[in-house]
């Protein structure tokens, strides 16, 4: 009894759906544009998206300058979002906010074209062009929506797309100091690309793993260095490790750190010692 009602269910389920594919499919051919508004809008409500915007992208431009224009637009854009297709969203939404700059939805459009360049942000070591995008428009929105209930979640996207921005810039100077082990010169580049980073990203949360590494790359310079040049660069050197201990006395380097602060001072006595021999 109890698979013959399974059965049936089963059966009904199946013809249900295959009703509403038979009418879906009539719509999408069929040219009454209010029908297939109707239809898309109820496929919308019923979270079917995915067959909801190839309707919508029928009808939309048969809506522009219609008072039903605003919500099929939106409603369109909202159905890329919901299938994750970002970069369609990103521009949908980016053409709502143009058309309706006084809509009631013009703050959800706003997050959710922003949203949208955040979900394409790739990994940090890949190109962060639309990383760019996306902390633009976030900030944008950030700007002029302040009382938004969307300001705290875009305020969070924001900070960990300005994290991985941060990591990028900070792998690239720790790849030059690897470098500069095989290749002297290249520690310049490491120690500018460290400083750089410092000034740049004052509230980073890399900036002590940046003044760790800038000792490293100073120190292997200096020891490394013409004697002409040792001196300085060893000075140098001694000035980033107290520099690291002034902002961060506990830091998780500080064996390493103290290692090198160690023989740059040795290194330094000798200089001392030679000047009192004179």
């Amino acid at each position: 009894m109890f698979l013959k009602m399974r059965s049936i269910l089963l059966f009904c389920c199946a013809a249900v759906l295959l009703v509403s594919c038979s009418e879906y499919q009539k719509v999408l051919k069929e040219t009454d544009v209010k029908a297939k508004y109707d239809m898309a809008e109820k496929l919308y409500e019923e979270g079917d998206y995915k067959r909801a915007v190839r309707l919508f992208e029928q009808i939309a431009p048969q809506y522009v300058g219609k008072p039903q224009g605003e919500r099929v637009m939106f409603f369109f854009a909202d159905s890329y979002f919901k299938n994750g297709d970002y970069y369609l969203s990103g521009y949908q939404f980016e053409r709502f906010i143009k058309s309706y700059p006084r809509s009631d939805k013009i703050q959800e459009a706003s997050f959710l074209g922003a949203k949208s360049y955040y979900m394409l942000s790739p990994k940090y070591s890949l190109d962060q062009t639309e990383t760019d995008k996306a902390l633009l428009k976030l900030q944008t929105f950030i700007n002029n929506y302040s009382e938004s209930e969307f300001f705290e979640e875009a305020n969070t996207m924001a900070r960990e797309l300005t994290t991985k921005k941060e990591k990028k810039e900070i792998e690239i100077a720790k790849q030059f100091n690897k470098l500069g082990e095989f290749n002297l010169p290249v520690l310049i580049s490491a120690i500018t690309a460290f400083d750089n980073f410092i000034t740049d990203n004052p509230g980073s949360v890399y900036r002590e793993e940046a003044m760790f590494y800038r000792i490293e790359s100073a120190t292997r310079l200096a020891l490394n260095s013409t004697l002409d040049k040792k001196q300085e660069r060893l000075e140098d050197a001694l000035e980033s490790y107290n520099t690291l201990m002034r902002y961060f006395p506990e830091t998780e380097f500080k064996k390493k750190a103290d290692d090198y602060a160690e023989t740059i001072r040795e290194e330094l006595s000798a200089y001392d010692t030679a000047s009192l021999s004179k």
